[in-house]
């Protein structure tokens, strides 16, 4: 197994844009603390003893913890599992939990490695979004991080409405001043049932411009190519030796556990998920039972899901493993699919490997739904 996932589902605000699972009250927290650890005590045999290569705290807003909670989990982890020596622990955070003292407090964890949802440098784009910090704590805490940390990456999102080229580049350029050594940067999307998608409904936020956001992703790519980030998956740019090991495990198709309610699990051969509901996932927990369902992946199902990844990694589509692991069919059919975006110069096909052109990358997610297979 190559990592785990923790899932914190807590914030202290709910932005606009996002339909991941989280809750704004704090009231169940220690119950849900007590769930997460009796949930590390009933799947610690499900990985066969591998060694865990990364841990993951994600949410929701993993900073919003203590430092104490942080501790305890880490220490359950650690007791139940077998850890490699040096292992790669993120945690996720908000700029407005990232004081001085705080930051200091994570360094003296075995946490080596903070993601840091900035987002935005500008106060306007923060308020659109219903971010919790604002713009002047973006940039305190980067610049206290940046002296205990040495491997950080920041998330920045393009195509806000209102966002011209030169904002844009701005939040770039400020990106670079501080020497993260990793930047994750995602298209503003209007998923169903956000707050987000009610307030262009009714006229309140302009609607979402996707030629703005395709031209802020390849000023995004120029940028910081030209700064020695490689651009080694759709959504994320790094320097040499700080990619996200744990990301790449899950583009790699590398197996993971997942804990906490609306986590996710892959063994390889399934995939599995727990109830996205605090409440129902604390008391069955109470019942030692592990409130999940469970997937077995069809053949088709691996394809589909090694070309979505793929696709988006610099390392590509592997025509020698499609025919290896799916069989000659699935291969005769990557090549048939792929042919006319080849033509269109938004795909290219070197050394029995099919990967997403500079033109095309921007397009990967389309691309690949068309080189899907739905029957064989």
């Amino acid at each position: 197994m190559s990592g785990i996932y923790i899932h914190i589902p807590f914030c202290k605000k709910a932005c606009y844009y996002c339909d991941f699972h989280f809750s704004t009250s704090l009231k169940k927290k220690d119950e849900m603390l007590n769930a997460l650890t009796k949930e590390i005590e009933l799947r610690k045999n499900e990985n066969g003893g591998e060694i865990i290569e990364t841990i993951y705290f994600g949410g929701g807003t993993p900073s919003i913890l203590t430092i104490d909670d942080i501790k305890w989990l880490i220490d359950k982890i650690y007791t139940s599992f077998i850890i490699s020596p040096d292992p790669e622990i993120t945690l996720e955070a908000n700029p407005d939990d990232l004081s001085k003292e705080r930051i200091k407090e994570l360094a003296s964890t075995k946490i080596n490695r903070l993601s840091i949802g900035i987002q935005s440098f500008f106060e306007d784009d923060l308020r659109l979004m219903n971010r919790a910090h604002n713009a002047p704590e973006a940039e305190n805490c980067l610049k206290e991080a940046v002296n205990y940390f040495n491997n950080i990456s920041i998330d920045l999102i393009y195509g806000i409405p209102n966002m011209s080229n030169e904002k844009w580049l701005h939040n770039v350029e400020k990106a670079l001043h501080y020497h993260v050594p990793h930047i994750s940067s995602y298209a503003l999307t209007v998923e169903p049932k956000t707050a987000l998608e009610k307030f262009i409904k009714k006229g309140i936020v302009n609607d979402i411009d996707d030629e703005v956001a395709q031209k802020h992703f390849l000023m995004l790519v120029d940028k910081l190519e030209k700064n020695d980030f490689v651009h080694y998956e759709l959504s994320n740019f790094g320097k040499e030796g700080f990619f996200s090991k744990n990301n790449t495990a899950y583009w790699l198709g590398k197996k993971y556990l997942g804990l906490g309610p609306s986590a996710h699990s892959y063994d390889g051969k399934s995939r599995s998920w727990n109830i996205a509901n605090n409440s129902k996932y604390i008391n069955s927990l109470k019942d030692n039972l592990l409130p999940s369902e469970k997937e077995i992946l069809s053949n088709t199902d691996r394809y589909n899901e090694y070309i979505m990844t793929g696709l988006r990694t610099m390392w590509g589509v592997s025509l020698k493993k499609v025919e290896t692991e799916f069989g000659k069919k699935y291969k005769s059919y990557l090549l048939q699919q792929s042919e006319k975006y080849i033509k269109d110069q938004l795909l290219e096909k070197k050394n029995h490997i099919i990967t997403a052109t500079k033109k095309g990358k921007f397009l990967t997610d389309g691309i690949a739904s068309d080189l899907f297979l739905l029957n064989l």
